[in-house]
């Protein structure tokens, strides 16, 4: 396996990224079977590791934590994210300094570590100045609670401005960011990916098979539903004309995946990692068949007509359902920032 280097840092990752989304009461809830899971990815030369704290409320933490109780914790390059809500506290959430070192103590504790690898803001806090974030990621690495921090969801305005702040007032930096990337969902193309590759920043996609409508269960005459239907719900809605347009494109996908000798989920990880931009897009098995069925993406590459098809089908740094895309600025949001006061 060809390792890949993690934007600058010289860290050496696996090309694919073992997310524990799906570890918990948000999907697998057997804690044994999740472990097995976890042990066969790291078997298979996977060494990179993504969570985060709001991940079935900590639970998925607990559950990673103990698979690498039973490893070698120093070969494993482990992630994981602060920011969204951890309790009824208004200030147990967020990205302020109170709430990063609260945050960072409590994920230590639940993943049974002394240390973390990538420490990852989950969301921009519109509320929150960027250099307190920066100051407060700044003295956890000073302090050896984490290796280096990265973003999650970042616009790239907002990639830009936390590196001159960083600069500027001489903090440590995001190194990595965490952006939506599939076939499906392809507007960081446009601009977050070149302002990553400008900053040297490693980029760590999630949802590659763009929630589930890349794994072959969704297309024309399927149900098109997902159990994450009631978390996100104007994913999987069929009354929006985006999610219209991501069945037919589906359908074309998996003509062209049949045509080319592949299955629809190799196609589908096999288009991400071929972007010189990605270092290591995050799958997210919530069985042993779902991690097994994308293994095989650790050695492939997609041929160049291959991925000319699949810029016909979905052209580039197009998103086919705006909800896709993971968090909507509040200038979007709230409408009273976009109308002037009475």
């Amino acid at each position: 396996m060809e390792y890949r280097t993690l934007g600058r840092t010289g860290v050496k990752v696996s090309p694919l990224c073992l997310g524990a989304m799906m570890f918990g009461a948000w999907g697998t809830s057997d804690h044994d079977e999740a472990i097995r899971i976890i042990h066969r990815g790291l078997d298979a030369g996977i060494n990179f590791i993504d969570t985060a704290d709001v991940y079935s409320f900590g639970e998925s933490e607990e559950i990673v934590g103990k698979a690498l109780a039973q490893k070698n914790r120093e070969k494993v390059i482990l992630a994981t994210k602060v920011h969204g809500v951890m309790g009824k506290d208004p200030n147990a959430q967020g990205n302020s300094r109170r709430w990063i070192m609260a945050g960072c103590e409590n994920s230590l504790r639940r993943l049974g570590t002394d240390y973390i690898d990538l420490y990852q803001i989950h969301r921009p806090s519109p509320d929150t100045d960027i250099d307190e974030t920066l100051g407060a990621l700044t003295d956890l690495v000073r302090v050896g609670k984490i290796r280096y921090f990265g973003s999650s969801t970042f616009p790239a305005h907002e990639i830009v401005e936390a590196q001159w702040v960083a600069q500027r007032r001489a903090r440590e930096r995001f190194v990595t960011e965490q952006p939506p990337y599939s076939i499906l969902v392809r507007g960081i193309e446009k601009d977050v990916l070149p302002m990553c590759q400008k900053y040297d920043m490693g980029v760590l996609p999630w949802s590659p098979l763009a929630g589930g409508w890349l794994s072959g269960a969704f297309g024309e005459g399927k149900p098109n539903t997902s159990r994450r239907s009631s978390m996100v719900p104007a994913h999987y809605d069929m009354t929006l004309p985006g999610n219209r347009q991501k069945v037919e494109a589906v359908t074309a996908l998996n003509t062209l995946a049949e045509e080319s000798g592949l299955g629809l989920i190799q196609l589908a990880l096999g288009f991400v990692l071929e972007h010189p931009a990605i270092t290591s897009p995050i799958i997210g098995p919530r069985t042993m068949e779902h991690l097994e069925s994308q293994l095989p993406a650790l050695e492939l590459r997609l041929a160049p007509d291959v991925l000319d098809r699949i810029d016909e089908i979905v052209p580039p740094g197009m998103d086919l359902n705006a909800t896709d895309v993971g968090w909507v600025p509040a200038a979007i949001a709230e409408p009273s920032l976009r109308r002037r006061p009475r």
